[in-house]
């Protein structure tokens, strides 16, 4: 598990060096283990990649993990104004917190989630994947339009390649590397990372603003005090990053951005969010292992893999001579529960290296720019390269690069974009799947109704929170414009106190 842990931290920290593409080279070495010693390799790298992965996130803007990209939206920017070790203390706090939550889950679920999974089919699938896209409102709030836009340019990035119904290649223009579609690795990498790198190489500074001789590296302390007393937007983080991971192919970034999504919709201060808020880095790293446990449930329970890193762990159950279902809940319960207790330990270990190492880690926050580019863009092109070994790849996360520049230069949001990229394949394959199974009867089946009612309930309420915001705001303007001689009576502050409630 040690080395495991090891092995994870340099995975996590290199960006585009996946858990998956580390899980499938470590497979070879677990071929004479036992099962709990496999495992215990393969768990503890698979589960501390997402912890090592926010680190950079915070410093450097950087995300090592694709499923890291919500972090950047607040750490780093905390960074930028000198609390990085801040930061750091609360992101791997958080991340503690959801991986109890995590681990709490999948023992409970593991035995009551067969029947639940085995009753949803793809109608229900795509509603899920509609009420992630639904998010998108209260994480663009002030610019719903700009945000709509940006996820459907998302979505439709996420067409190219073959049509999964008729096999005839869509926006690839004639380039045979595109039949296979874009990987979300460059996508990521050049939205957030590189966008981040070529800002700080205009500036020509370090990336926190503060004067190095004058800041301090500290705060450690007290991000880990800002996580605990925020315990239970870590738990309640956690638990979406845990239920969301249930279904194939919601888990990773996706679970993350709703957890982020939650945070906002719920804070007192939700203009805060992506210039470093607190809760936002909470919300978002809380959900890192959290996930991960999420996605082990179908594949312990009935083998059915909810990410590539579950579908590669799924192959090392056959090479171990174990059979994922009924035998992993009764005869083999033992490997069922070391795992459990492999994912929290290597978490509580990887967390105590982490918060031992911020002070030097956050000192590189300080670092001139002009020494860290050549550093970072070479993590870069190696992270977007390493996803399939293609030049594409890294011509792709250039494109994003000058996406991610333009979206911060022109006030556009970056994460809808990704959001509606990560989702877009999923929706075109569970609608196709749905009118093939059931035709247009889907629409009446009582989850997706009952999915369908959830979706209208967040838009009402965004929509009654922007009409409260703006009346606020015209209340404010309207006293400032009377002078000191108006003073605000009993009732609006009463429907002041009403608003922020």
């Amino acid at each position: 598990m040690v080395v495991g842990v090891a092995l994870g931290f340099v995975v996590g920290i290199l960006p585009g060096l996946g858990g998956a593409v580390t899980l499938a080279l470590l497979l070879p070495f677990t071929f004479s283990m036992d099962p709990v010693p496999a495992f215990a390799l393969l768990l503890g790298m698979y589960v501390v990649a997402a912890t090592a992965g926010d680190i950079t996130s915070v410093l450097f803007g950087v995300p090592g993990e694709a499923s890291s990209a919500a972090v950047v939206l607040d750490g780093y920017p905390m960074t930028r104004r000198g609390r990085a070790g801040r930061a750091l203390g609360a992101v791997l706090t958080s991340s503690g917190i959801g991986a109890l939550v995590g681990a709490v889950v999948l023992v409970v679920l593991i035995p009551l989630i067969r029947p639940i999974i085995l009753n949803i089919g793809p109608p229900e699938f795509f509603a899920l994947a509609v009420l992630g896209l639904t998010f998108v409102v209260t994480l663009s709030s002030g610019k719903l339009l700009k945000g709509a836009l940006a996820c459907l340019f998302g979505v439709l990035v996420s067409l190219v390649g073959l049509d999964p119904a008729t096999g005839s290649p869509r926006f690839t223009f004639g380039l045979l590397e595109l039949w296979d579609g874009i990987s979300i690795v460059p996508v990521v990498i050049g939205l957030f990372g590189g966008a981040e790198v070529l800002q700080l190489m205009m500036q020509k500074g370090s990336v926190a603003s503060t004067n190095p001789a004058s800041a301090s590296v500290s705060g450690v302390g007290a991000g880990v005090r800002d996580a605990l007393r925020r315990w239970p937007l870590a738990v309640r983080s956690g638990a979406i990053g845990t239920g969301l991971s249930l279904v194939p192919g919601m888990g990773g970034s996706v679970a993350q951005f709703v957890a982020y999504g939650h945070a906002k919709s719920v804070s007192k201060n939700p203009e805060e969010f992506g210039k470093g808020s607190v809760e936002g880095v909470v919300a978002a790293g809380a959900t890192g292992v959290a996930k991960d446990c999420g996605s082990l449930i179908p594949t312990v329970a009935f083998g059915i893999p909810g990410s590539a890193s579950s579908a590669v762990l799924l192959s090392a159950f056959l090479i171990l001579g174990l059979d994922p279902g009924k035998e992993m809940l009764t005869t083999e319960l033992d490997v069922t529960m070391s795992m459990v207790w492999i994912a929290l330990l290597a978490t509580v270990i990887a967390i105590g290296v982490a918060l031992a190492l911020v002070r030097p880690l956050a000192k590189l926050s300080y670092v001139s720019g002009p020494l860290l580019i050549p550093f970072l863009l070479l993590l870069l092109s190696i992270g977007a390269f390493t996803e399939n070994n293609s030049w594409t790849d890294v011509l792709v996360m250039l494109a994003f690069v000058v996406v991610g520049v333009a979206c911060i230069r022109w006030d556009w949001p970056r994460v809808p974009l990704l959001l509606g990229f990560v989702l877009g394949e999923i929706l075109e394959r569970y609608i196709f799947l749905s009118n093939s199974l059931f035709g247009a009867a889907w629409i009446t089946r009582t989850p997706v109704l009952a999915i369908g009612a959830c979706i209208v309930a967040i838009l009402a309420s965004h929509f009654v929170r922007e009409r409260r915001a703006a009346r606020r705001l015209q209340m404010a303007a309207s006293a400032a414009a009377a002078g000191p001689a108006v003073d605000l009576s009993t009732e609006h502050r009463s429907h002041d106190r009403e608003g922020v409630l």
